[in-house]
C-alpha cells in the first residue's frame, strides 16, 4: 500500500506540491480545502496528467476531512498572508486560531501522523500546532531553513558561477529576513570553504539578498512564492516518508539544543520514518550562534502575542 499525504490548503502552493508528489509517484495525495470546487478541479486536472507522468499515485481533492484519516504526513499549509492595515499580533491570532483548527483535526483523524506546519509566521505557528495537539517533538516540523537554504545555495552558485549541486551551505534560525541565519562558517563550494572562494563583501551581499528573497519575490509578483517553497516542503515530506535519514535545515522544538529550550528554531535534524529523530549541533561561530538565541527570543515574543 503507498503512503498517503494530506495537503491542508488547495492555494498555489499546495497545488503545486501536489502536482510534485503525483510526480514522484510513491503516494496518494488529498488535497483538503475549504471552498468546495477548488480541491476536487486541482485533483482532477492533476489525474489527468498521471498517464504522460507515468504515475499511479492517486490525487483526490476534498472538503471533507475523513477523506484525509490515516495520512503518513499532513502538511498544514492554510493561512492568511498579512493585508494592509493588520498589526502583527492581528495576523498572529488570526493564523494561529487556524493552525491550532486544522492541527486538531488532523491529528483526530491521523493520530500516527508527522506534521509538516508551512503557514505563517512559521515558527510560531509550529508552537501553537504543538500546543494544540500534545504532539511530542519528532511528530512535528517547519519547513523554513529549507526554502531559506535553496536560496542561499542559489545566490551562492551564480556568484560563483558553479553548478547548484556544488554549493553545500544552509540557513539556521527563524523564517525572516531578520531571524534568519545564513551559515558562512560552513559554507562549502566543491568541498572548499566559501571564504576562500569569495571576498568578503560579497559573501556579505549574497547572505543580504538571502535574508530579503522573500520581499524581493513579492516585489516582483505581487504575492509570496508558490514554486521552491512547495518543492523545498517536498524534500522533507519525501525524506519521511522514504525514510531518508536526511540532514536537513527545519523549525524543531529544542530541548537545551544549543542553550535553548522549549521553542521551535531553524536547526539541522535528521529526518526520517520517525520524523525529526536527531538534532544535529554544529560548532557555529559566536556571531552565528547569537542569531539563533535572537530567533528563539523573537518566537517566544510572537507566541506572548497568542491568545488562548
Amino acid at each position: 500500500m503507498r503512503k498517503k499525504v494530506t495537503i491542508v490548503g488547495a492555494g498555489a502552493t499546495g497545488g503545486t506540491m501536489a502536482q510534485i508528489l503525483l510526480e514522484k509517484g510513491y503516494c496518494d495525495v488529498v488535497l483538503l480545502d475549504i471552498i468546495e470546487g477548488l480541491p476536487q478541479g486541482k485533483a482532477l486536472d492533476l489525474s489527468h496528467a498521471a498517464p504522460i507522468v507515468g504515475s499511479d499515485g492517486r490525487v483526490i481533492g476534498s472538503n471533507d476531512w475523513k477523506d484525509t484519516a490515516d495520512s503518513d504526513v499532513v502538511v498544514l499549509t492554510s493561512g492568511l498572508p498579512r493585508k494592509p492595515g493588520m498589526s502583527r499580533e492581528d495576523l498572529v491570532n488570526t493564523n494561529a486560531g487556524i493552525v491550532r483548527e486544522v492541527a486538531q483535526k488532523a491529528t483526530h483523524h491521523s493520530p500516527d501522523a508527522i506534521i509538516v506546519q508551512f503557514a505563517n509566521p512559521m515558527d510560531a505557528m509550529c508552537m501553537v500546532a504543538k500546543q494544540a495537539t500534545g504532539l511530542p517533538r519528532n511528530r512535528i516540523v517547519g519547513q523554513g531553513g529549507m526554502l531559506d537554504s535553496t536560496r542561499y545555495r542559489t545566490f551562492l552558485s551564480w556568484e560563483l558561477g558553479v553548478s547548484v549541486k556544488d554549493v553545500d551551505a544552509y540557513v539556521l534560525g527563524g523564517h525572516t529576513d531578520v531571524t534568519m541565519v545564513p551559515i558562512v562558517s560552513h559554507a562549502f563550494v566543491g568541498g572548499v570553504p566559501l571564504r576562500q572562494l569569495l571576498p568578503q563583501e560579497r559573501i556579505e551581499a549574497v547572505v543580504d539578498r538571502t535574508r530579503k528573497a522573500g520581499t524581493e519575490i513579492v516585489g516582483l509578483l505581487g504575492t509570496s512564492a508558490w514554486y521552491s517553497p512547495a518543492w523545498a516542503t517536498m524534500e522533507m515530506v519525501e525524506a519521511i516518508l522514504l525514510d531518508r535519514k536526511r540532514i536537513l535545515p527545519c523549525s524543531v522544538y529544542l530541548e537545551g539544543e544549543y542553550g535553548i529550550r522549549d521553542t521551535f528554531v531553524g536547526v539541522l535534524a535528521r529526518l526520517g520514518a520517525g520524523g525529526v529523530e536527531k538534532v544535529i549541533e554544529v560548532e557555529l561561530e559566536p556571531e552565528e550562534a547569537a542569531g539563533l538565541q535572537k530567533a528563539a527570543e523573537a518566537v517566544r515574543e510572537l507566541v506572548g502575542l497568542v491568545k488562548a
